[in-house]
């Protein structure tokens, strides 16, 4: 691919913020840059305190009002104008569990951009969330249909919602999610063998209350077990309750490494014993592949994107119902076993960027303007 291409990128959230989303775009984005492209990221900023413009590795951020500032509905009025407005060959909206994504697709479809939407789904701390996922995405139909293609980050989510929309599964593609961490330090981290991370932004769908509730019945095995949960978010208030309702302040800590800091997670990785997720919902975690491409042994729950990759035999997963005393259990045996990971190529930022850059193209090359049964203008 020869050709400069003028790429926007359209998130609900960015950097500073933390998240699997944030993640991707960043690493490919800046790869997109190094290989000529101009890539553009559009996404919104509840608390109104970040700059409206931006350049982050050649990357330009352009960010938008949204509103309300303690939800995550992120309801944009400006989304819909600067799509209208942009100057650009091709449109990738990032996500599809909030506002942006419905707005965004009718202004590209308004606009006659040619588009294409990867789904990340994740979790939700919200039961009512979590139930009307399907719902969501059959309301989405109509928009999702006129995508020029549609991508999961694993063979799981491509099929999950393949399924939930009655879509043909042969309009999905399976893009998955990279890592990319620098080699640790020179001289490398000292290994503690009894530490185990639970990584993840604090929410309460990503579990890290599971293994706080483990660690007593670790420790009764392990007196020198150590938890550290890594990552920032709205739960950590009830994580730190429940270390004091336990009494486990002595063996658990919290910590949160800036995006910036790559060489400090890499480094914090390489020193743990095991690194958990005992998440209800992952489609495919940035998280969990950073730690396996530091060849760090992972436990996971049985459940969703998490479950490929114990059937992959990355990782070993334990029931997402398990009690207590059997999650602590598993992490003592795992703790207690000289791990060897199989020789399974493991996906790379770099892979992914050439993947969706083949994508834009074959895109490019085959597009006709969206169409929808009712004018465009119906929807707004």
């Amino acid at each position: 691919m020869g050709d400069t291409l003028r790429i926007t990128m359209v998130s609900a959230r960015y950097y500073p913020y933390l998240g699997g989303i944030e993640t991707h775009i960043h690493e490919v984005g800046k790869r997109m840059v190094a290989r000529g492209h101009q890539v553009t990221v559009l996404t919104t900023d509840p608390s109104g305190d970040l700059p409206k413009y931006a350049v982050d590795n050649g990357i330009d951020i352009v960010r938008v009002k949204a509103y309300p500032k303690t939800r995550d509905y992120y309801l944009s009025p400006n989304l819909y104008k600067k799509i209208i407005q942009a100057e650009c060959d091709i449109i990738h909206f990032q996500g599809y569990q909030n506002f942006v994504p419905p707005i965004g697709m009718l202004a590209a479809i308004r606009k006659e951009f040619p588009f294409v939407l990867t789904f990340h789904s994740g979790g939700h701390s919200s039961r009512l969330r979590n139930a009307i996922r399907g719902t969501q995405l059959l309301i989405l139909k109509p928009l999702l249909t006129c995508a020029d293609q549609l991508i999961g980050v694993s063979r799981y989510e491509a099929e999950s919602v393949s399924q939930h929309t009655g879509l043909d599964r042969e309009r999905f593609v399976t893009v998955p999610n990279g890592a990319s961490l620098p080699p640790p330090s020179d001289p490398p981290p000292a290994v503690n063998p009894h530490l185990i991370l639970s990584v993840g932004r604090l929410e309460q769908y990503k579990g890290h209350h599971r293994a706080i509730g483990a660690l007593p019945a670790l420790l009764r095995r392990m007196p020198d077990a150590r938890l550290q949960i890594v990552g920032t978010g709205p739960y950590e208030t009830e994580l730190r309750a429940l270390v004091d309702r336990l009494k486990l302040d002595h063996a658990v800590s919290f910590v949160s490494i800036p995006a910036a800091e790559r060489q400090r997670l890499t480094d914090l990785l390489c020193s743990a014993g095991l690194v958990v997720l005992f998440s209800d919902y992952e489609a495919h975690p940035v998280a969990i592949i950073e730690a396996l491409s530091v060849k760090r042994p992972v436990l996971v729950t049985d459940t969703s994107g998490l479950r490929e990759l114990a059937q992959k035999g990355l990782c070993r997963s334990i029931p997402l119902s398990a009690a207590a005393e059997v999650i602590g259990d598993a992490i003592a045996q795992e703790l207690a076993q000289k791990h060897q990971l199989p020789s399974v190529t493991l996906p790379n930022w770099d892979d992914c960027t050439e993947q969706l850059l083949g994508i834009y193209d074959a895109v490019l090359s085959r597009y006709h303007p969206h169409s929808m049964t009712l004018p465009a203008r119906q929807y707004i």
